[in-house]
């Protein structure tokens, strides 16, 4: 399907020898010049991802998590679970006495153990040409020497002024004067930068089981959470076989739970049912179908998915086909059924992927969770805490309920496209629970639309919240009139729906087909 070339939009990027897509472009550039240098797509995108938390600080950073997926010709797939714990000793009954159905995101039992730190070496260390150290040598000249703030990271970080203002050290190390840096300031993060330096000199155990894990525990105690440097010293990724599907022609890989990814699959499963490409890609057919659908996804990830040591199943049964045809024999395409909605749609992560001239293949993802993490930054070394507990549930008999020592459900995944064993496709989709959707309407854009990877990510898009069914302002006028119709309740997006990132591989012309979302700042560049 070819663009129109006087419409708004830009160009899928080709390339051949190699390739990297992010949501920053100077974070593509990092990615780039690691590959230049001799590095591979590893080596490259732990430089981007390290960029990417100064650059995008209120998306990402060393205080988050990070998954990953990686494809190397000849190899199984290979995947990363970069996510962090619960405190050891923490007392979830006194949790479950407060009485609510979700942690707040903003309180201190939100903060878990980052797992992002561990997760870049462990992948390096498995794949990469060069240390952790080279990877990240740009993250720590521009934390140093100062960056641009970017269109979209000024405007999100606007949005979060008031949240940073009421931390200390958020306020301190995150704002100038009180206030958000604006769209071309120059920030510098002198604090990170030491502690990136630190971590460059002496590896993750400088982060796990030094001076920054001290000062991030005696933040998190000085408000009364649970965690201890034990529960740091003793954080660990581990290395996890993707899960898969097939859709049309091609086996969609996503990593297994405590990841939301098995959600996705499923979505696919049940979209598998209908013929998606006889409908206009924008009409109101093809949005009710695939709202209907993800609801029936959201569901079953919303009372399932947990930590896999606390799940009630082996999560295999939800991507048996005959479950994904009775899910959609279930659905009315002439009308909204009642049923659960997932939380709002959060863009407040960081995915990118890489491709170099042997053709391995990252899929990364790294995140604070929301806008900011839990808005506290630790004083001394500048880390910004997540909030990833917030995933947990305050039901002490659902399997993601909080406790000790447990990952809670986590909404970031990365995913690849594979074909005969071959991979043809890195892809993610960023917004917080929309990732799920955001993968199906991605894949069905591309493979059911014919459109290439960058109409694919510009495609407007939609999502529920609550009651409401919210539409992205490209959305044409005559289809929110038809999903009214048929019982949706209709609000236009305050903001973007998510964002996202994708490479195709032609294996035939030998070249790299690349796109980044306009919803970012960010950019795919190849040679």
């Amino acid at each position: 399907m070819e663009r129109d070339f006087q419409g708004p939009g830009r160009s899928a990027v080709i390339a051949c020898e190699g390739m990297a897509a992010t949501s920053h472009p100077l974070a593509t550039l990092c990615a780039v010049a690691a590959l230049q240098s001799g590095g591979n797509a590893a080596d490259a995108a732990i430089a981007g991802a390290a960029a990417l938390s100064v650059l995008e600080p209120h998306m990402s950073g060393i205080g988050g998590d990070c998954f990953c997926l990686v494809s190397k010709p000849g190899a199984p797939p290979w995947g990363y679970n970069g996510s962090g714990r619960s405190a050891a000793g923490l007392r979830p009954e006194a949790l479950f006495d407060l009485g609510p159905t979700a942690i707040d995101p903003g309180s201190i039992h939100a903060v878990t153990v980052p797992g992002a730190v561990e997760a870049w070496a462990a992948i390096l260390e498995a794949h990469g040409r060069h240390g952790l150290d080279r990877a990240l040598g740009p993250a720590i000249h521009y934390a140093e020497h100062g960056f641009p703030i970017a269109p979209r990271v000024a405007s999100d970080w606007l949005a979060a002024e008031a949240l940073l203002r009421a931390d200390a050290g958020a306020a301190r190390h995150y704002l100038c004067e009180g206030h958000a840096p604006r769209t071309g300031a120059v920030m510098r993060f002198g604090a990170l930068a030491q502690t990136l330096k630190s971590i460059a000199a002496g590896g993750p155990g400088t982060f796990y089981r030094g001076t920054p894990a001290a000062d991030i525990v005696a933040t998190v105690a000085a408000r009364g959470g649970a965690l201890t440097r034990e529960d740091f010293a003793s954080h660990r990724g581990e290395v996890v076989a993707p899960i898969r599907t097939r859709y049309r022609d091609l086996d969609i890989l996503e990593l297994p739970p405590n990841g939301q990814g098995l959600a996705a699959l499923l979505l696919l499963n049940v979209l598998a049912c209908f013929d998606l490409a006889a409908l206009d890609p924008l009409g109101p057919d093809r949005f009710h179908l695939s709202l209907e659908a993800a609801r029936v996804a959201y569901a079953v990830r919303d009372a399932e998915l947990a930590d896999p040591a606390f799940m009630r199943g082996a999560g295999a049964e939800w991507l048996d086909r005959q479950f994904a045809a009775a899910c959609a024999a279930r659905i009315d395409r002439t009308a909204r059924r009642p049923g659960p909605a997932a939380i709002g749609a959060q863009s407040d992560t960081t995915y990118l992927t890489v491709v170099d001239r042997d053709r391995m293949v990252v899929s990364l993802i790294n995140s604070l969770y929301r806008g900011f993490g839990v808005g506290i930054a630790a004083e001394a070394s500048g880390v910004l805490l997540h909030n990833r507990g917030a995933c947990f549930v305050l039901d002490p008999t659902h399997p993601n309920a909080i406790g000790p020592s447990k990952r809670p459900l986590h909404t970031i995944i990365p995913a690849l496209a594979m074909k005969q064993d071959r991979c043809e496709l890195a892809f993610g989709v960023m917004g917080g629970s929309f990732q799920v959707m955001g993968h199906a309407l991605f894949m069905t854009n591309l493979i059911d639309y014919d459109m290439d990877v960058q109409a694919a990510i510009d495609c407007p898009r939609a999502f529920f919240e609550a009651d409401k069914t919210v539409l992205e302002r490209f959305v044409p006028e005559s289809t929110a009139t038809g999903l009214r119709k048929r019982g949706h309740d209709i609000v236009r997006a305050v903001r973007p729906l998510g964002g996202g990132q994708a490479i195709r591989i032609d294996w035939n012309a030998g070249t790299l087909i690349g796109g980044s979302d306009p919803r970012k700042d960010g950019a795919a560049i190849g040679y």
